[in-house]
């Protein structure tokens, strides 16, 4: 067990203000809660919203500290938690809203029922891109529309969220298409998607195209706003559409008139009000899965970025910039993950040996 007595976190002070170092007392976990040493945290445009002040159903005033996306390192078990041991590297996303710490720190007290094991296959810096995203992925796409082998999926935005929706309907079998711009083609039709550039060719061209007119059995929308309009448009009789930006305001005729449903996707509910967090686990547990049998791969923005960069992250990101997900590793994360890994070889060992 650490002795040490305080950590580093990197604060949010007032809306828009310089984020700040600070030293604050390291947390204790409590009932149904890990201590975990956080190596890397993954950056989303929502911690700008936050930031900004512009974000209030994330329910997170300020100071504060921002980062919903986390991997790291069991480092002490709270009362009441079973399925975890000092040591055990873990992902979820488990704070950075709803007034809990986020993840842009060196520890931080989870509800161990937010976490799963990280995919082996992944570094902790790949595996902090994939929280967030992959939980909303999920959530619409097998939750809300049942994803299955017999589907034509559409996803509107190959971005985030997007490039996860991709690969969980290939992996379930389906039959998928990515709307996006022409610069993503090579990477969308690497995923096993058929790309469609936005710029070239309206919905009404590729529905026709692609689904000689009876449109596409699942939309995600990832992009909001006429992004929505669009799905409305895309979609078959009887088909379903999923938005994770439901924002606005939309005619629900066209719609209605092919006889489809709608579902939103609002993955901070579990974080806000406690309700579902064992499901977050148990969607990253089956993310772990589809990582480790090379279903999925995050697409990580190559900059590197330390917890003293945090402002250049977010930079990145405000300026649309970023090639991929954004994450921070935090300070000497990397002596920590062969530290990691060290331990992971001798416990196989230990293994081993009392079998």
């Amino acid at each position: 067990m650490s002795r040490q007595s305080t950590m580093k976190v990197m604060l949010a002070e007032s809306p828009n203000s310089p984020l700040r170092i600070a030293d604050v007392p390291k947390p204790v976990p409590g009932e149904g809660q890990v201590l975990v040493r956080i190596l890397a945290s993954g950056v989303n445009p929502l911690d700008l919203k936050i930031r900004a002040g512009n974000a209030a159903h994330a329910r997170h005033p300020l100071p504060a500290v921002l980062g919903i996306d986390m991997a790291g390192i069991v480092e002490e078990i709270g009362p009441g938690v079973g399925g975890f041991r000092r040591g055990d590297a873990v992902y979820g996303m488990t704070g950075g809203v709803g007034g809990v710490q986020g993840s842009l720190a060196e520890f931080a007290a989870v509800d161990a029922a937010l976490l799963a094991p990280k995919p082996q296959n992944l570094s902790m810096r790949e595996a902090a891109a994939l929280p967030l995203i992959s939980i909303t992925a999920w959530e619409g796409l097998v939750d809300r529309a049942g994803v299955s082998a017999d589907r034509k999926v559409l996803v509107l935005g190959g971005g985030g969220v997007g490039h996860i929706v991709a690969q969980i309907a290939k992996a379930a079998g389906a039959e998928v298409y990515v709307v996006d711009g022409a610069s993503k083609a090579d990477y969308l039709a690497g995923l096993g998607a058929t790309p469609i550039d936005r710029a070239a060719e309206t919905v009404e061209s590729y529905v026709a195209r692609l689904t000689g007119g009876k449109g596409f059995d699942l939309v995600y929308d990832t992009v909001g706003g006429q992004g929505l309009d669009t799905a409305f448009q895309a979609v078959s009789r009887f088909g379903h559409v999923v938005s994770c930006l439901g924002w606005g305001n939309h005619a629900l005729a066209p719609l209605s008139f092919k006889a489809a449903t709608y579902s939103g996707v609002f993955t901070l509910l579990p974080l806000l009000t406690s309700e579902g967090r064992p499901h977050h686990g148990e969607i990253m547990r089956e993310m772990t899965r589809l990582v480790e049998a090379g279903k999925v791969m995050p697409r990580l923005d190559p900059h590197r970025f330390t917890l003293d960069d945090t402002d250049e992250a977010h930079r990145l990101i405000e300026n649309r910039q970023a090639d991929g997900k954004v994450v921070v590793e935090i300070d000497g994360s990397h002596g920590a993950e062969r530290l990691e890994q060290d331990d992971l070889r001798l416990r196989s060992a230990l293994d081993l040996f009392l079998r």
